[in-house]
């Protein structure tokens, strides 16, 4: 990719989600990315279809990423106060 003559790394050129992917649960897509790992692994599609498979592939797994990220976000941390109340902090997860 390259934009006013410099090239965009990998990483800042991430392509949106196509829309029947964004519209796929966490578990869908990862089902989905599954099959098409295991048709690329047993050679099962043509170089032109390989292709595209890879293409769906990695933006399925940006979209399996996106869904954790934003899990991880809402997950809290309960913790009790002196007074023994509980109290939610949001939880560090690497």
């Amino acid at each position: 990719n390259q934009i006013n003559g410099a090239y965009m790394s990998e990483a800042t050129a991430s392509p949106a989600i196509p829309e029947d992917i964004a519209k796929l649960s966490f578990e869908e897509a990862l089902g989905q990315l599954e099959t098409l790992v295991r048709q690329l692994e047993q050679g099962q599609v043509g170089l032109d279809d390989a292709i595209a498979s890879y293409e769906r592939g990695a933006a399925l797994k940006r979209h399996c990423a996106d869904k954790l990220r934003t899990a991880e976000e809402r997950i809290e941390k309960i913790t009790l106060t002196a007074d023994g109340r509980p109290a939610a902090t949001p939880t560090e997860i690497e």
